[in-house]
Formats: C-alpha cells, sequence, structure tokens
C-alpha cells in the first residue's frame, strides 16, 4: 500500500508539471527530428576553381561532382578563394604541370578534393601530379584544428547559459529579487548590477578557455589571441543574458536545465559542427538567429583563417545585439515582479 500511494503521487507531481511531461516525451522527438534534417540533407560538392583548364580534366570533375567554375585570370580565382567562395584553385603553370591551391580551413573537404582531383588526372590526359598549396593551415592540420575554435565558443555558451541560469534563479527562489524591488533601484539598475557582477566571472572563464586552448591544448592559430578572447566574452555575455532572461520562465532548477535541449542543442547543430551547406537551404537560414552562429564562424575566422577586425565585425556587432536585446527583455521580464 506504501509503495503504491508513492508511485501514485509520483505519478500525479508528473500529470501535473506538464514542461516535464514535454521534455520527457516530445524534446527526444524534436532532437531526433532536427539530427534527421541535418543529416539527410543535399550532397556537398567541392567548388573548384580553374583558370584555362584542360577540357578532359574539367569534363571528369563535374562528372565526379564537383563545382567547377573557370575564370579568364589567376588574380579572379585568387580573389575568389580569398573570399570563400571556392575551396580550391587548378592551373597549370608555365610547364603545363598542374598547381592545386587548397583553401585549407577544412581538413574534411581538402582530403575530397584531393580525392576527386585524383580520379580526375588518372583519367583526364595529365601525367603529373599538381603541385599543392595552402592558402590557410597547412598538410598537418588535424580535425581538431578545424572544429576546435567551434567547441571553444559551444562550451563558453553552455556553461555560462547554464550557471547564470541556476545562479540567477536563486536569488530569485530566494528572495533576494524581491527584496532588491522592494527599493527604490530601477529594473534597469538590477539587470546591470547583476550581469556585471557574472560578468568578471565570464571574462575569467573566456580568457581561461582561450589560453589553455591555444597554449595546452596547441590548437592552430593564425590570429590574433586578443580578437579570438573578444569573440569568446561576446558569446558569454549573449549566453548570460539569455540565461538570466529564461529564469522568467523556470522555478526550479531542474525547469533551468529543460531549456537546454530547445535552446543548445539546436545552437549546436547550427554552429559549425556540422557542415551547413548539406542542409537543406530552407533549413540552413536557421543559423541567423543562432547567436552560437556568429560567434562561431568568428572565431574560426580569427584561428584558423587568421582574420581581422575588418573581416569579422559584422560578427560582433550581431553578438552585441543579441546581448542588448536579451538585456533589454530581462528589464522587462521583471514588470511582472514590481511595475515602475
Amino acid at each position: 500500500m506504501r509503495i503504491r500511494a508513492l508511485a501514485i503521487r509520483i505519478i500525479k507531481q508528473f500529470l501535473r508539471d506538464k514542461r516535464t511531461l514535454a521534455m520527457l516525451f516530445l524534446a527526444p522527438l524534436l532532437i531526433l527530428s532536427l539530427m534527421k534534417l541535418v543529416f539527410d540533407g543535399q550532397a556537398v560538392s567541392p567548388a573548384i576553381g580553374m583558370t584555362q583548364p584542360p577540357a578532359a580534366i574539367a569534363e571528369k570533375l563535374e562528372q565526379l561532382n564537383a563545382d567547377v567554375t573557370s575564370y579568364g585570370s589567376a588574380e579572379e580565382a585568387q580573389s575568389a578563394i580569398e573570399n570563400g567562395e571556392l575551396d580550391a584553385i587548378l592551373q597549370l603553370n608555365e610547364a603545363g604541370a598542374p598547381e592545386l591551391t587548397l583553401e585549407g580551413s577544412d581538413p574534411s573537404i581538402n582530403r575530397s578534393v584531393l580525392i576527386l582531383l585524383q580520379k580526375a588526372l588518372q583519367t583526364g590526359g595529365a601525367s603529373a601530379a599538381p603541385a599543392v598549396s595552402y592558402l590557410h593551415g597547412g598538410p598537418d592540420m588535424a580535425p581538431f584544428d578545424s572544429f576546435g575554435p567551434v567547441l571553444i565558443g559551444f562550451f563558453s555558451f553552455f556553461f555560462v547559459f547554464l550557471l547564470a541560469g541556476v545562479s540567477f534563479l536563486r536569488e530569485r527562489t530566494s528572495g533576494t529579487l524581491e527584496r532588491l524591488l522592494a527599493t527604490p533601484i530601477r529594473r534597469s539598475e538590477i539587470v546591470a548590477g547583476y550581469l556585471a557582477g557574472f560578468g568578471i566571472f565570464t571574462l575569467l572563464q573566456a580568457s581561461l578557455i582561450a589560453w589553455y586552448s591555444v597554449d595546452v591544448l596547441g590548437l592552430y592559430m593564425a590570429g590574433s589571441i586578443g580578437y579570438m578572447l573578444i569573440i569568446n566574452l561576446l558569446l558569454s555575455l549573449t549566453a548570460l543574458t539569455l540565461g538570466t532572461l529564461l529564469t522568467s520562465f523556470a522555478s526550479s532548477e531542474f525547469q533551468i536545465i529543460q531549456f537546454i535541449p530547445i535552446v543548445i542543442v539546436p545552437q549546436a547543430f547550427f554552429s559549425g559542427l556540422f557542415n551547413l551547406d548539406a542542409m537543406n537551404p530552407w533549413l540552413q537560414k536557421l543559423s541567423f538567429i543562432m547567436p552560437l552562429y556568429y560567434g562561431a564562424d568568428a572565431m574560426q575566422g580569427i584561428m584558423i583563417r587568421g582574420e581581422g577586425w575588418g573581416d569579422f565585425q559584422t560578427n560582433v556587432y550581431v553578438l552585441v545585439g543579441f546581448s542588448l536585446l536579451f538585456a533589454l527583455l530581462n528589464v522587462l521580464a521583471l514588470k511582472k515582479h514590481r511595475r515602475m
């Protein structure tokens, strides 16, 4: 009887908590459906630029599903690969031997281009293997060097989101927030104060991750570690403002964790860990509303391609915009506790 009574009480608790039921039954279906859409997208064709290409080689590359574009000059092709429009350039030198320039930031694409070119040259009439050079990275660049910058941004975002949400919720459930609201302090001042307090530890975390990734793990670093730190800090600030905002819709630490399948997991899918070009075009557009997409893109540009401020400043402005938006929504969310 006692076991049955305890079991019935737990069942009733679950039935009253609709959010827990949704996480238990609907969240796995949502994530599986998203994975289906991500991994069953379209095939990715390497983009190869060619200048004065031998017809047989160009035709064979197209038969192998490469996206071949002809350019009138080597300068045009070089500009295209520097702008990220090409994965490789194939051209003939003055002696008629093939030369291949790889964009180099993604080792998996590099291997794909090399395999396609090897097959094309075997049947395209070329007798010599191409001389290979890299615009970014090099032949020794490991896969972890490619997606490591994305992981740095992801873990910074994830842990700050989780800890900020739990900590801010504890402030609310312990009555500290209500006591603050009973004073003349403004809602905007409360939000700014909490963000400043949490922000100090966010800055320390961002600095620690940047140093550890480069100096201890030895991740490939072509750009400025200062720029890397700025992006990591902005990502953490965005996670901080988002985490504190979502506490308005939670009443316990467990409910904060329930936001992870809805808020954090989709960020991972659209951050660059998986090739966005392989997704359906309509699905790719969802990345534009994901803060982690902009942070990871900037981190990869800085660490792998050595980009400067002018190359990633748009990502900075977007992350600042997300942070300001979430901070403003935090101020508005406090209205339900006190109207000023």
